[in-house]
């Protein structure tokens, strides 16, 4: 025992591993025989047990695609309401959060201040993020002027808001009981309009910020509000520094606003439709003095965190659908993308970091529409899926509105789909588990294969029938004994069960029902 602590690092290098294989049976070792013949050791490995599981969420340290969270391999799944939980004062977050834990998902996404809308904006109806102007809490203190865009006074940039820092601090512990990741948001894109009722315009504060064009807001050329971004940004670090259950992400949507390039994703959609902003068929590309600022803020994450206790993970929002990422910030952990594409896993897998799909929307309100895309980012090795969730809202707050109006989908049905998704995951030999593009020869009549293995006895595949006829999935197995189950992703039913041995060659696998979405989970025996 000395001489396997004395060289601490190999020791350190391990532990992690060979406590997380001992947890589940520490229950056990309490007997009286364990004590008598290694009590010290017991009592060293349960302290290093509980102070891995107290630790801020991490990247799991075995495989840095999927997180480690209170000691256990996790992914983040979620489907939450519109960012505006702590800002809006009429929204009950008790009840929403408590939705969430209940449904059995695990992320929600706020904003925390610097950005927010008003009613109308994109189309939502009952927009969270757009509280009404007397509801509407923020981190910085009203002034007694008046003049304020949406009403009232206007902020007073130096002073903090003591009430807002109460309930935000609420929302987290809140969160917290029911097992809820928040993302922090910091930032936004102000699409134009939002600028006008920014609390860094200078028409709205009596702190004297400096004029500028509104697409310098978040550029480091913004005259003196960058002091007060970088005031905020810290002052939300300190306060929130003491909680696990959560990650920092840096700015949402940088490419709306400041954008250097676009490229076409369709070359057979008409070149006129691309110059009025169908931005649904073009890949946009952050400007290179956005993603400049973008760096100074996960400067500042760090810094400041550097002289706390916890030190917490940071996102950078990328872009839309699909991007090879290209000098990644080596302070951003989490990379995230809206309305992804399984290839945007594909194309960063190489980062070891996790690869997040952050936002859904803008493509009708079915649930199967989001099940799927849900499933295909996944499965694909993402470690992170948040569905934009439109049935929660004011008054509705266990998510059961189903009469919304607004540019995506949501529903409890909807959310028992991703639950079906993370359960399935989490039942997977997370710290090994990797995409395996060999594993699928050939899949005639089958869409968006995708595959994850663990290179021994996990062989997983996602696979969508776009075929009214039986069709089937050729594979490369190695030799072996092996039970395959066929589930139906949308209900949770195994369809089909087969025992088979296998040698040399291909394996055929019939695939259970044609149009239809599943996923096949084979195991070595």
């Amino acid at each position: 025992m000395k001489a396997t602590l004395g060289n601490t690092q190999p020791a350190q290098k391990n532990l992690r591993n060979f406590v997380g294989k001992l947890q589940p049976g520490l229950d056990e070792l309490t007997s009286q025989t364990a004590i008598r013949n290694g009590g010290k050791l017991l009592l060293f490995l349960l302290l290093v047990a509980s102070s891995l599981s107290a630790q801020p969420l991490r990247l799991l340290p075995q495989n840095p695609h999927y997180f480690q969270f209170k000691g256990k391999p996790t992914v983040l799944v979620g489907s939450g309401e519109h960012y505006g939980a702590v800002i809006n004062q009429d929204f009950d977050y008790k009840t929403y959060l408590q939705t969430l834990g209940r449904d059995g998902l695990n992320i929600t996404r706020v904003f925390t201040g610097a950005y927010f809308e008003k009613q109308g904006a994109f189309g939502i109806a009952k927009n969270t993020l757009a509280p009404s102007p007397d509801r509407l809490i923020l981190p910085w203190s009203r002034s007694t002027q008046p003049g304020f865009a949406l009403g009232g006074n206007k902020f007073d940039l130096n002073r903090w808001n003591d009430a807002y820092f109460t309930r935000l601090k609420d929302f987290m512990r809140e969160a917290e009981r029911n097992n809820v990741v928040v993302e922090i948001t910091l930032f936004s894109s102000y699409y134009g309009a939002g600028w006008a009722h920014s609390p860094f315009n200078r028409d709205n504060n009596i702190s004297y910020t400096d004029d500028i064009n509104p697409l310098d807001v978040n550029t480091p050329n913004n005259g003196n509000i960058l002091a007060f971004q970088e005031e905020y940004v810290r002052k939300i670090v300190r306060e929130l520094n003491g909680f696990d259950n959560l990650y920092y992400e840096i700015q949402n949507e940088p490419w709306a606003d400041l954008k250097d390039t676009v490229l076409t994703l369709n070359e057979y959609f008409p070149a006129e439709d691309m110059k009025t902003g169908q931005w649904r068929a073009a890949l946009e590309v952050v400007a290179q003095r956005a993603n400049d600022w973008q760096r100074r803020v996960a400067e500042w994450i760090t810094e400041e965190e550097a002289k706390l206790p916890k030190k917490h993970l940071i996102s950078q929002n990328i872009g839309n659908f699909r991007y090879p990422i290209t000098d990644p910030d080596p302070n951003v952990s989490i990379f995230n993308f809206h309305y992804a594409h399984p290839e945007a896993v594909t194309m960063n897998y190489h980062l070891n970091k996790v690869i997040g799909f952050n936002e859904t929307g803008f493509a009708g309100s079915n649930d199967h529409t989001y099940r799927r895309q849900a499933w295909r980012f996944m499965l694909a090795g993402g470690g992170l899926f948040n569905h934009l969730d439109y049935s929660f809202s004011v008054g509705a707050e266990q998510g059961q509105d189903t009469a919304y109006q607004a540019p995506g989908g949501g529903s409890p049905r909807l959310r028992q789909h991703f639950a079906l998704l993370k359960q399935f995951l989490e039942s997977l030999d997370l710290p090994r588990l990797r995409p395996d593009a060999s594993l699928v020869k050939a899949a005639p009549g089958l869409m968006h294969t995708q595959t994850l293995t663990n290179q021994t006895n996990q062989f997983i595949v996602y696979a969508e029938s776009v075929s009214p006829r039986t069709t089937e999935l050729v594979l490369t197995l190695p030799r072996g004994t092996y039970t395959a189950q066929w589930m139906d992703t949308a209900t949770g039913q195994i369809e089909q069960v087969e025992n088979f041995t296998h040698g040399h060659g291909e394996k055929r696998v019939t695939f259970p029902k044609p149009l239809a979405d599943m996923v096949l989970r084979i195991q070595k025996q």
